[in-house]
């Protein structure tokens, strides 16, 4: 049954807010979303919170819907599943995907949510999730590529209450970070999580104080109102009531299957879109499954339409009710407990490429390339020779694809907020030395709109120990549109001291490393938009000063250079227009070949064996109840 409120002040009136009232609000609450980050970067103590910024904060109404935030919001799921009373004071936590409807997707994210009480009334939420290092498990990090079951993966929390009436309920959060190799870490973390929910708390009461309970309650409806009306628009005007389909692949599943295929069909009907992944594989045997909360998937849609065709429109939960999320039961993106899920990040990055796919049938012209593909990872983790024990969890950046109005980025996060660690950081803390760090010149997608170059990494390890690579694109492409090339596809290399070296799968656990080890860690470039032949020849120059094009790669986008760098006008038109006489008619989608192609090239292009195909994996039984 939900969660039962318990409330002693009146019920909350709407009432009629003036435009300048209602943008004074709205620009309060950004702030008070942004003051979120601060407080949590300045007090977490895992670089992967406090430097790479993997956290996600919403402040929400008092019925759970994000009024600010960045991932749409985590409430609904917590307060159908939650048994119990929500009362001033009490502050939830959960890890656990099967009991919030997938609102986080694997157990290393902890989820703490603060319910806003003023004079007897709930007035808000404050909410925020991050990425805990380490939560036990069979592996360091937590996310064991050839786990079978949830259980393998470390310490899985239900919604529980962590601050009860607001008395911390030490006893358990010291149950839970005794399951933790990294305890002081994940204390601190937490701790964090919760100063900047409370900070937000904080913020909503001074807010309502100021203006009154009733005018802070309406002009929240009137934001959410006012984001349904701009995203019905836009709805209307992008969206055909003709079916539309997608998919694409998670290339392995770390246990020699794969690919799997996530397929999507869009359409409209009347004022809602539809969106149905009928036709996505079974859920997979290992841990690549991807419990996809539906309100979730629809602030990916909201925030990419606003981006692309009106970046103004401020993005909350309003519109939820004008799109449908079909999702089948057992599939790879809605997968029966016990399912592992902690390597979920190859789907969930892949859910980009998808709707980006699917939106911009419709209107080539607002169509982007591939290259939100993944969020590669690397662990690395031992003892060191004075016997302390170290842990390094970092998240690596690809290639942004080429989109209709510019270039992808080189080198960037799936996640606009997140940012890299710096190398002195990782050489301060961490046994390793960075020897490279560097884009790969012709790694992203031809294009009259370039796709970002992927990164070359070079770690140096100076302690033995153990390593764990997660990442993805290493048999797909990132395809290209609109006549854009493809990227290039991911690769990881150990260099060992001994001189001999071997080319590592894209998800592997517990690799031993010896003392001067070099891996060179390549993610994957972004897929390029458009003809190459329509770049301008100047621009092409540019990236080969600035290394970002070979001499060679240039000859892709039809460009001729002089000894001197500079682009050969005559010999580059005459090359463009004989190859523009004898080339085929290009398509939408440009992925480097079929399926078939692909795995029939693997072992020559990749060095690695090509992934067999998956098998349907046994539906476990119901889970015991009590």
């Amino acid at each position: 049954m939900p969660a039962r409120l318990i409330e002693t002040g009146q019920a909350l009136q709407r009432v009629p807010v003036d435009s300048i009232t209602l943008d004074i609000l709205e620009n309060a609450l950004k702030n008070a979303r942004f003051e979120m980050d601060a407080v949590l970067f300045r007090t977490a103590m895992s670089p992967g919170i406090r430097e790479q910024h993997d956290e996600f904060p919403l402040i929400a109404n008092r019925d759970g819907k994000m009024i600010v935030g960045q991932f749409g919001s985590f409430i609904h799921g917590f307060v159908d599943a939650y048994d119990g009373t929500i009362e001033d004071g009490d502050v939830f936590l959960t890890t656990d995907p099967y009991s919030c409807r997938g609102a986080i997707s694997h157990a290393n994210d902890w989820l703490v949510l603060l319910p806003v009480f003023k004079d007897g009334r709930l007035i808000a939420w404050g909410a925020m999730f991050g990425h805990m290092t380490d939560i036990g498990g069979k592996v360091p990090g937590s996310l064991p590529t050839d786990a079978r079951q949830i259980y393998e993966e470390g310490i899985v929390v239900p919604p529980v209450k962590i601050y009860r009436r607001g008395e911390l309920q030490d006893e358990l959060l010291k149950v839970i970070l005794h399951n933790c190799r990294l305890p002081h870490w994940n204390r601190s973390d937490f701790n964090a999580i919760v100063a900047a929910c409370r900070t937000a708390g904080r913020r909503c009461v001074e807010l309502s104080r100021r203006f009154g309970d009733d005018v802070f309650y309406s002009a929240m409806e009137d934001l959410l109102d006012r984001n349904r009306r701009a995203m019905h628009a836009l709805i209307q005007q992008s969206i055909p009531e003709r079916k539309q389909t997608f998919e694409d692949y998670i290339c392995d599943d770390g246990m020699g299957m794969g690919p799997y295929r996530i397929a999507c069909t869009m359409w409209r009907e009347g004022e809602k879109v539809i969106f149905d992944f009928a036709g996505t594989d079974p859920q997979s045997v290992g841990s690549i499954n991807f419990y996809l909360n539906e309100e979730m998937f629809k602030m990916f849609c909201g925030v990419f339409m606003i981006m692309v065709f009106d970046p103004q429109i401020m993005f909350n939960d309003g519109f939820y009710d004008l799109m449908e999320v079909r999702i089948p039961a057992g599939s790879l993106l809605k997968p029966r407990h016990p399912a592992a899920l902690s390597c979920r990040t190859h789907a969930l990055g892949r859910i980009f490429d998808v709707i980006s796919g699917l939106l911009g049938q419709g209107n080539p012209d607002f169509l982007c390339a591939a290259g939100f593909s993944d969020s590669p990872h690397l662990m690395y983790s031992g003892y060191d020779r004075n016997g302390e024990w170290f842990q390094l969890f970092q998240i690596g950046f690809g290639g942004i694809p080429g989109k209709p109005f510019g270039d992808g980025a080189d080198g960037h996060s799936l996640w606009p907020n997140f940012t890299n660690v710096p190398n002195e950081f990782l050489e301060a803390y961490f046994p390793l030395r960075i020897e490279t760090y560097e884009t790969i010149a012709d790694s992203g997608g031809a294009g009259r709109h370039r796709g970002g170059n992927a990164l070359r990494v070079a770690y140096r390890f100076l302690e033995p120990g153990e390593i764990s690579i997660h990442d993805d694109r290493w048999l797909t492409y990132p395809w290209g549109v609109n006549g854009g090339a493809p990227g290039r596809r991911s690769r990881k290399v150990l260099q060992r001291v001994d001189g001999s070296h071997e080319i590592l799968p894209s998800k592997c656990d517990r690799i031993r490393v010896q003392e001067h080890d070099l891996l060179l860690f390549e993610t994957w470039g972004g897929g390029g938009w458009g003809d190459p032949l329509a770049r301008e020849p100047e621009l092409v120059a540019r990236d080969v000063r600035r290394g970002l094009l070979t001499r060679e790669g240039a000859d892709a986008y039809g460009v001729v250079l002089a000894d001197d760098g500079h682009v050969d006008a005559a010999a580059t038109t005459a090359l463009r227009a004989a190859r523009t006489a004898s080339r085929p008619p290009a398509g939408v989608f440009a992925r480097g070949g079929s399926l078939d192609e692909l795995k029939a090239r693997c072992l020559l292009e990749t060095g690695l064996p090509p992934p067999l195909p998956p098998s349907a994996p046994r539906m476990p039984r119901p889970p015991r109840t009590s």
